[in-house]
């Protein structure tokens, strides 16, 4: 296994005391493709980063187990975590506006990242960064390296970030609502492309969404959280036959083209779920 995590709480202050955002959650990742899915607020962010110890100041947090292969992060010094970020797991973030560096070419942010990770001279670290973004199947690689994210679409500056997250060769990419910004044509380019690293590179992944249907088609099992609990875990072929009410209310809202209705239904029946 990748990641092992056992009973892992993440809590954050408020007026009435400790409030647990993520509650006794329990999962394991191996070279294989895990959705995790949930409304907003779920705690499904929250979990992803408790892996990799960037959690928001003032919290606190606890886990029976919390590891990476053979690095055991409940007792991780800063070093070592350090060596762990960016290098054996990546961190893909939602929307590249907010996430690129706006002063530096989307090219010298991919060539600095392998550079730290891997050294080399700069002219090696250039070379990478085409390379990368070769791979993106962007077909002027050269031009786009030379571009600020301002001068890049939403497509492109996502490509770029999974660029700079391959860089180091990870083991485990963390994927977090990685097309949320984008439109549907090129939602499916991310996705697929996603999918062939992950297939070529023989990495584990993680892949973070609100959208059901997308995590289904495109990972092995599927997480499902509310209030940050898991209510339940299938085969992403399962989907359809998930029995948890919670997961049976999320698929009862989806839209649908072939049988539309004027008004969604919303989650009423609460019996038996985990108190938000």
């Amino acid at each position: 296994m990748l990641i092992e995590v056992e009973h892992l709480t993440v809590s954050f202050p408020a007026e009435s005391g400790w409030r647990d955002v993520v509650r006794d959650v329990s999962f394991s990742v191996g070279k294989e493709r895990l959705g995790i899915v949930g409304e907003s607020g779920s705690g499904k962010s929250l979990t992803a980063r408790a892996l990799l110890r960037l959690l928001p100041t003032g919290h606190r947090w606890s886990a029976e187990r919390l590891r990476f292969e053979d690095i055991d992060l409940l007792r991780a010094d800063e070093a070592a975590l350090t060596r762990l970020r960016g290098r054996r797991v990546g961190l893909v973030l939602q929307d590249p506006r907010f996430s690129l560096n706006p002063v530096m070419t989307a090219g010298q942010q991919i060539a600095e990242t392998w550079r730290t990770h891997k050294g080399g001279s700069r002219r090696d670290a250039r070379s990478a960064a085409i390379d990368l973004l070769r791979q993106m199947r962007i077909g002027d690689p050269e031009r786009v390296a030379d571009a600020y994210p301002h001068e890049l679409s939403g497509g492109l500056g996502q490509r770029v970030m999974i660029a700079m997250m391959l860089a180091p060769d990870p083991d485990l990419l963390i994927a977090d609502e990685p097309t949320s910004a984008l439109d549907a044509a090129v939602q499916v380019e991310i996705l697929r492309l996603l999918d062939d690293l992950v297939a070529r590179r023989g990495m584990g992944l993680v892949l973070i969404s609100h959208d059901l249907p997308m995590v289904s088609r495109h990972c092995d099992r599927i997480i499902v959280m509310r209030a940050g609990q898991i209510v339940e875990e299938v085969p992403a072929g399962g989907l359809a036959e998930a029995r948890h009410p919670y997961t049976r209310g999320l698929l009862r809202c989806l839209p649908s083209l072939l049988h539309p209705r004027a008004r969604l239904p919303s989650l009423r029946d609460t019996s038996g779920w985990p108190a938000s």
